[in-house]
């Protein structure tokens, strides 16, 4: 059940971790099944070869869950990643890109979850990641 929108969440990011707002990924969509957000690649996104990034993947992947996380449990601004795996399985095209995050268990101090990184004109993901994270 979602405690918190769009709106809530976008604010909260503003407030307390305006940091993560560099990577210029915009939440599209929360429901009770997930939450998607969307990136528009840019330049800065790209390793050498055109493709983006694995470290900004493992980013949006972080962002992704740690919003989806906060949307179910409120404003807990000091929740943590205590775990990110991620398998890169094919190269991303450079440009718009998706994360598609689903919580697969929400316990009173963990949380686990896991995000597939695609394009929306491609069946095939590139990327999927399994994240944890604590709650205080």
């Amino acid at each position: 059940m979602t405690v918190m929108d769009i709106t809530a969440l976008e604010a909260l990011m503003d407030a307390e971790f305006p940091q993560a707002r560099h990577l210029g990924a915009e939440i599209e969509s929360i429901d009770d099944g997930g939450l998607r957000l969307r990136l528009a690649v840019a330049e800065r996104h790209l390793r050498p070869g055109g493709t983006v990034s694995g470290p900004v993947m493992m980013e949006l992947c972080d962002v992704a869950m740690y919003l989806l996380l906060l949307s179910r449990i409120g404003p807990v601004a000091l929740a943590v990643t205590t775990s990110l795996n991620i398998n890169f399985m094919r190269k991303p095209p450079a440009r718009e890109i998706v994360a598609d995050a689903r919580l697969m268990k929400l316990g009173k101090r963990l949380a686990v979850g896991e995000v597939t990184i695609g394009s929306r004109d491609e069946a095939d993901p590139a990327a999927h990641a399994t994240l944890t994270y604590a709650i205080p």
